[in-house]
């Protein structure tokens, strides 16, 4: 054991100082050296471990030797002050501090505190509290222990949300899926119901305004742009009106059959007719067609509203500028190869229990509950084959191509009926759709610079206060500047918007099989390509790498 007069204070008193004898003192360990700092005077003191493992080899290296008796001198331990970090996160929400306690010198002080979050700049989001706290538990630390938090955090910003449009009225297309209950509990297809109709001042549709939303800060105060919801306008047709005292509520100003198109909805004129034949001859009409009987062969049906059959569609043509319902079947034949004898488009959907060799085209959704069989089908939404209750739905045979997804419960057949689907065939569109928006983002952005570069080179506004001609000049930079700047904001959106969809493209815009997709169905999916060879059981297929993919986790 080393005798505690080998130590001692500098003349500064910064410092412990060793004086030592090696061929006196030695042989020595760092465990003899560490003895001496424990001393109530260099107890708060930081020890140098090079230092002290420096002299244990110098001191042992001399012992027993000439050179030995020689005092060797070490600075073994020193004062440190208290330190203060302040790590700051990634994306700047977040500031911690760290206080590390002092050995024997200088304590962090409040002060202290502020001038390092001063000098790193963190202004926003402080919380005072929560640095009291640290302090408070700096005071009872030991030399050289260290506590930490979080002490200011950013607040993100809030989005607006998209204006909402609520229908609040069901349309001609929902009976289909409603058939009415028999005393007995059992469905009767036949019996759909009343028809829908409206009267003046009934609610057709209720929209839910977009929202501004809020900015958000980082935690040095820099502003985070919140993204506004995005508008849906809510404009009257035919037949409606914007209530007088809520302009959220679109109402009916007559009689009629409600109608649903992009904007809002449209109440339609009805027209009533019980067969579409020879007879009656081909119907064009300003409004809904209601067909309580049928469509027969040969003839044609176009209406500016929904189109309702209550019966069959046999080898006949129909075109709407709202929804075609087929209450019972749409029924064609092969005229020639890739020519069917029934056609029907809407620029809603379509709707029907049992389709066969015929050509559905709809900008919306294609909805068949029970059959759909060698037809050739195209939706700019989704096509769905299946009851409501999802426990029947056949595609089989011809090309059903949909832009957002197809679902059926079985697809194909048993006996191998080659079968083509077309999905998600639209992204290359829409990257460049999103690689234009860029480049008028872009263009946007330097344009500003521009207004803003000439703003700057104004001379001093005293010069011109009086000029109105220079006024007006500098009135009409700054509109520009404004609206061009409401306009990227308004482009930023559509892009955000346009990115997510690219982004999640192939995961959204899939194939489902409820139950079964049998040999010979070919699936094109974008650029992927497969033709199942075997059966497979439910499962959702979509291209993952541009290769199709059979996922069956959702058995």
């Amino acid at each position: 054991m080393l005798e505690p007069s080998l130590v001692a204070l500098s003349a500064d008193k910064n410092k412990v100082e060793l004086r030592i004898i090696p061929n006196t003192h030695g042989p020595v360990s760092a465990e003899d050296i560490n003895a001496l700092l424990t001393q109530a005077a260099f107890a708060m003191l930081f020890p140098i471990t090079p230092a002290i493992t420096k002299a244990v080899a110098e001191v042992n290296a001399l012992c027993g030797q000439n050179p030995g008796d020689h005092e060797l001198f070490f600075a073994i331990a020193e004062r440190k002050d208290g330190v203060v970090n302040i790590n700051v996160s990634d994306d700047k929400m977040q500031a911690s501090m760290k206080i590390t306690s002092a050995w024997g010198g200088k304590d962090i002080t409040l002060p202290d505190v502020l001038n390092t979050l001063k000098n790193q700049k963190i202004k926003m989001g402080l919380s005072k509290p929560k640095i009291m706290a640290l302090m408070q538990r700096l005071s009872i630390l030991p030399p050289g222990e260290s506590c930490e938090g979080i002490i200011a955090c950013g607040k993100a910003a809030v989005n607006g949300e998209n204006a909402i449009l609520t229908r609040k009225v069901a349309l001609a297309r929902e009976r289909l899926l409603q058939p009415q209950e028999r005393e007995d509990g059992s469905v009767d297809m036949r019996n759909l119901g009343a028809l829908i109709t409206v009267k003046p001042n009934d609610v057709l549709m209720v929209k839910n305004p977009s929202t501004i939303g809020t900015p958000g800060f980082n935690v040095h105060g820099d502003v985070l742009q919140q993204i506004p919801g995005k508008d849906k306008p809510m404009e009257p047709g035919t037949g409606t009106s914007l209530h007088p005292k809520d302009q959220h509520k679109l109402i009916a100003t007559v009689s009629g059959q409600p109608v649903e198109n992009r904007n809002g909805m449209q109440v339609d004129d009805m027209l009533q007719i019980k067969d579409v034949d020879v007879r009656y001859g081909h119907v064009n009409f300003k409004g809904s067609v209601l067909i309580t009987g049928d469509v027969h062969e040969g003839m044609e049906v176009k209406a500016s509203g929904d189109v309702t059959v209550m019966g069959f569609v046999e080898s006949a043509s129909i075109e709407a500028q709202g929804d075609v319902i087929v209450s019972k079947g749409v029924i064609g034949r092969l005229i020639k190869e890739h020519e069917l004898s029934t056609k029907i488009k809407a620029t809603g959907q379509i709707c029907a229990q049992f389709v066969q060799y015929s050509h559905l085209e709809a900008l919306g959704n294609i909805l068949v509950t029970k059959q759909l069989l060698h037809s050739n089908s195209t939706s700019g939404d989704t096509i769905t084959v299946s009851d409501p209750q999802g426990r029947r739905g056949d595609l089989v045979g011809g090309i059903a191509t949909a832009a957002k997804g197809i679902r059926a419960i079985a697809f194909g057949a048993t006996a191998g009926t080659k079968t083509e689907l077309f999905c998600a065939m639209h992204q290359g569109e829409l990257k460049q759709e999103l690689k234009e928006l860029d480049d008028s983002i872009k263009g946007m952005v330097v344009a500003g610079l521009e207004i803003e570069a000439r703003l700057r080179k104004l001379p001093p506004k005293t010069e011109w206060q009086s000029d109105a001609g220079m006024i007006e000049q500098v009135k009409m930079m700054l509109d520009q500047k404004n609206q061009m700047a409401a306009e990227r904001i308004k482009e930023e959106v559509e892009y955000t918007q346009h990115l997510n969809e690219v982004e999640g493209y192939y995961n959204n815009y899939v194939i489902k099989a409820e139950k079964h997709i049998f040999t010979n169905v070919e699936i094109h999916i974008g650029a992927a390509f497969k033709r199942s060879q075997r059966e497979h059981g439910p499962c959702i297929v979509k291209n993952v790498n541009q290769e199709v993919s059979f996922d069956y986790s959702n058995r």
